[in-house]
């Protein structure tokens, strides 16, 4: 496997970013940035979300990703997105549309990655969770697989949160409940919906640990989620909010994964 870091210009965000992946190491340095040639092999993407705190490299230097993912022949794409619950944020920067629109075209443009459904997977943890399952429902044309590791998938909490600054921020990101409320990002309405229009979704698999803070929320949108028969793959067990956990569980979603290597 090869680790690439990716420095380029934002159209979305009006600024430079960067992004990892991880790519198959067969591809050769040479090709990096060859993408579009027709004598490319193309391969499976995910693309992996970082929490609330963290960055891009997080998953390479608090994981064995790089080691889990040798035998997949999958690209891992690493995007940062900051503090922005993936959200164009009402005092912010639109990093729903880098996510959504712009991110994939980068990573086609500099990458050998598929452009079909059937190769296309997302994942993240914690915030990251949040951003996978809202990718997965509000675009399930474009993936077929979204896994969420403790995640924050009811972001309301933060309202909860004896924290005036957390409060502040969410209003920065969302602006009033009302706003949020039935919107893409309201993952529990999204859930609804789907379920009353018989939308083909992409397979879902989720983790929490029994200990986390986010315990509970996992829980509701788990119930939610099974009594629409939506089809989720639910697991939980002893752990908390920390990498103990997701440094077990990323190889577990790296196995469920419905890839075609063959």
């Amino acid at each position: 496997m090869a680790l690439v870091k990716i420095n380029c210009h934002s159209e979305s965000l009006g600024m430079a970013i960067s992004f990892h992946a991880i790519v198959p190491q067969s591809v050769g340095t040479s090709q990096i940035g060859m993408a579009s040639s027709k004598n490319m092999d193309f391969y499976p993407v995910l693309y992996l979300l970082h929490g609330l705190s963290d960055d891009d490299t997080i998953w390479c230097r608090r994981t064995s990703l790089e080691r889990y993912a040798a035998d997949k022949n999958i690209v891992i794409v690493m995007p940062n997105v900051h503090r922005s619950y993936y959200t164009n944020m009402v005092n912010g920067l639109n990093y729903w549309d880098f996510i959504v629109d712009e991110l994939p075209q980068l990573a086609r443009l500099f990458l050998p990655v598929s452009t079909r459904k059937q190769d296309s997977f997302v994942a993240g943890l914690s915030m990251g969770g949040y951003g996978a399952f809202k990718l997965a429902l509000n675009y399930p044309e474009r993936f077929t697989a979204a896994a969420s590791l403790s995640g924050a998938l009811d972001s309301r909490f933060m309202l909860n949160l004896d924290d005036e600054h957390r409060i502040k921020e969410w209003h920065n990101i969302f602006g009033e409940q009302e706003q949020w409320q039935n919107s893409p990002n309201d993952l529990l309405s999204l859930l609804d919906k789907h379920s009353k229009n018989k939308t083909d979704l992409p397979k879902l698999w989720m983790h929490c640990g029994t200990e986390d803070f986010l315990y509970d929320h996992n829980v509701k949108f788990k119930n939610l989620a099974l009594s629409n028969n939506i089809d989720l793959e639910y697991h939980e067990g002893p752990g908390d909010h920390n990498w103990d956990v997701w440094d077990e569980q990323i190889q577990n979603v790296l196995n469920w994964l419905p890839l075609n290597n063959g």
